[in-house]
């Protein structure tokens, strides 16, 4: 098999814009949780999100198409170009990818637009409507403006889909269908119709007075998650074309699993049967042995199910050989189709510095969680060469990425 590598990244994120500042507010232990700025949630049960901030789109790509793009396209184009001008690369059209990765596309540009439709006397709605909330706009915009001619793909895993586009575009090096791929995950859900259902099947936090302190992983008092909203990007290679550049290389694709539950729609399996499989699958193809992982960003949303299985899954698969832990989501809250990418990221920036995340709003947990270090609160400091980033969507989807130092 080829040797895939990393070798530039890119971070739109509620904790900032931009790798070093997304990951030096990471480890810090801040939370990028407030109340929701970008509409008036004061009548809805839930009013708080991890939103993007101080985001001006001018800043980060052509004003023409800022018109034509829903959030989620906004925010892929500027990690895309982050992790493009990162990597230093020279596009070789025809030998260049696209994978995307979204859960819900531009499900906000829809409700908002169907509100408006519904209160306006002349009904009219514009002609970009359409390519504003199609999920693989995202990657074409980007492939016309970097000319990028290979393999273009637009994964809807649910909350796995970043972590899905990864495996997808790994595969598609390994088939030789591309020397170089983006993988991209992006995601803005926020608004009043997303809300109301996720807020009725009690799956969000209703701590609206307390937003930081809101999505809580792990925690005995946990009450679901935090929506989040932003964009991570990945620019792989094969170690053969990255070192016939000189490139500098950030970190490797070790392995990649991809499993379903087959078990509920929302639900996770209650024994793990899905997430148990993946992490192995993972491990196999990393050719790596449980105890070699020093780190797994936890797909950890603070739910009540979701964190328990998660949990019992590692200890099933690791043992007694259980690596430390930690959920980022305490801090960003649920990114969905992002979180993958950015949650990868995360294990990249964590062989490199030797700095695992905190946890945060961690201060008691759940004892049907107990027995593995969560890194509560605080980051600690570790020399980790192999980390897992582990997420889990609706449908019983389920992706472990494993990355290693290069």
């Amino acid at each position: 098999m080829k040797k895939i590598v990393i070798t530039g990244m890119g971070a739109v994120t509620p904790l900032g814009i931009g790798v070093d500042t997304f990951w030096k507010n990471l480890t810090e232990g801040k939370s990028g949780i407030d109340t929701i700025k970008s509409f008036d949630p004061s009548e809805l049960a839930v009013q708080i999100a991890g939103e993007v901030k101080d985001f001006n789109p001018s800043e980060y790509m052509p004003k023409d198409l800022i018109r034509k793009t829903d959030p989620f396209m906004q925010y892929a184009y500027t990690a895309a170009k982050e992790a493009i001008n990162q990597s230093g690369i020279t596009i070789e059209p025809e030998r260049t990818g696209i994978v995307m990765g979204t859960a819900m596309s531009g499900i906000s540009t829809i409700a908002f637009t169907q509100d408006a439709l519904s209160g306006a006397s002349h009904k009219k709605v514009g002609p970009r409507f359409v390519p504003k909330i199609l999920g693989n706009i995202a990657a074409a915009n980007i492939a016309i403006d970097y000319n990028i001619q290979g393999p273009q793909f637009t994964v809807s895993t649910a909350c796995s889909s970043g972590g899905d586009a990864i495996n997808t575009a790994a595969m598609c090096m390994q088939a030789g269908k591309a020397d170089v791929m983006l993988a991209i995950g992006a995601e803005s859900v926020l608004c009043p119709l997303v809300i109301y259902s996720l807020a009725n099947a009690k799956a969000l936090s209703r701590r609206n007075d307390s937003p930081a302190t809101a999505s809580r992983p792990f925690d005995t008092s946990r009450d679901g998650f935090v929506i989040g909203e932003g964009g991570g990007a990945l620019v792989l290679e094969t170690e053969e074309h990255a070192l016939a550049r000189g490139a500098k290389i950030y970190g490797t694709i070790m392995g990649c699993g991809n499993t379903g539950d087959a078990h509920h729609v929302t639900a996770p399996h209650p024994e793990g049967r899905g997430a148990i499989a993946c992490i192995k699958l993972a491990l196999n193809e990393a050719g790596l042995n449980p105890e070699d992982i020093g780190y797994i960003n936890a797909h950890g949303t603070a739910t009540n199910k979701g964190d328990t299985v998660e949990t019992s899954a590692i200890k099933k698969v690791f043992c007694d050989k259980l690596p430390y832990v930690s959920s980022t989501k305490g801090a960003t809250g649920h990114m969905m189709g992002a979180g993958g990418i950015t949650e990868v990221i995360s294990c990249v920036k964590t062989i490199e510095t030797g700095i695992i995340p905190p946890t945060i709003n961690l201060n008691e947990v759940d004892p049907e969680c107990a027995g593995i270090d969560f890194v509560a609160n605080t980051a600690k400091k570790a020399d980790i060469s192999y980390a897992m980033s582990n997420a889990f969507g609706f449908g019983g989807q389920n992706s472990s990425v494993i990355v290693g130092k290069y």
